[in-house]
């Protein structure tokens, strides 16, 4: 674990639930002047705090370790605002249709930031009846290849993963594509409209 609840993590999403601290104590089995140490910085909750912790702010606990102020702003569900986070560790793609707090392998995982594709990463889209036949020139060696591609509209996403020494192409259904995504285990994710 890279980061750890803080203190003014802690006083924020008490505040916010418009817990005095002893009643937050009182919440967690604890002392006040426990959730005082915890606000000043003089101390830490023990991890077997941490679940009953987050119950009482009613948020989760990677939300409570994250710090992170993480609300469904997606009410809509439009598929277009969709991020893919990438394990480093065990190569898991996931997907969430808005901001999120994910993590795998016990990593909290950064969104990918999608650049225009440069030459070695060009994304070609061909229509062949009422699909996108996409392919990226790219080589597709053990060590160096194209993980996945992905069609979004504002009503789904379409995802193809890739594996080394194969192709790297894919076919979509062009209903109301916008977004064609690529991403090289190497230099990251790319997009172009569609």
């Amino acid at each position: 674990m890279d980061r750890y609840v803080t203190g003014a993590v802690i006083r924020s999403l008490r505040e916010r639930n418009h817990l005095t601290q002893d009643e937050l104590a009182s919440k967690i089995h604890v002392s006040g002047k426990a959730v005082s140490k915890w606000e000043t910085g003089q101390g830490f909750p023990d991890v077997s705090l941490l679940e009953p912790l987050a119950e009482a702010l009613h948020i989760s606990v990677i939300e409570l370790l994250s710090g992170a102020d993480v609300r469904n702003r997606n009410r809509a569900a439009n598929m277009l605002r969709t991020r893919f986070y990438v394990c480093p560790v065990c190569g898991n793609v996931i997907q969430a249709a808005g901001e999120a707090v994910v993590s795998c392998c016990g990593i909290t995982l950064p969104p990918l930031e999608p650049e225009d594709p440069d030459d070695a990463h060009a994304i070609r889209a061909e229509i062949v009846e009422d699909e996108y036949y996409v392919t990226v020139d790219h080589p597709m060696t053990k060590d160096h290849y194209i993980s996945f591609l992905a069609a979004l509209s504002d009503q789904q996403i379409q995802f193809v993963k890739l594996y080394p020494e194969g192709p790297a192409e894919a076919r979509f259904k062009m209903n109301r594509v916008k977004i064609l995504y690529a991403y090289c285990n190497r230099h990251g994710a790319f997009r172009v409209k569609a």
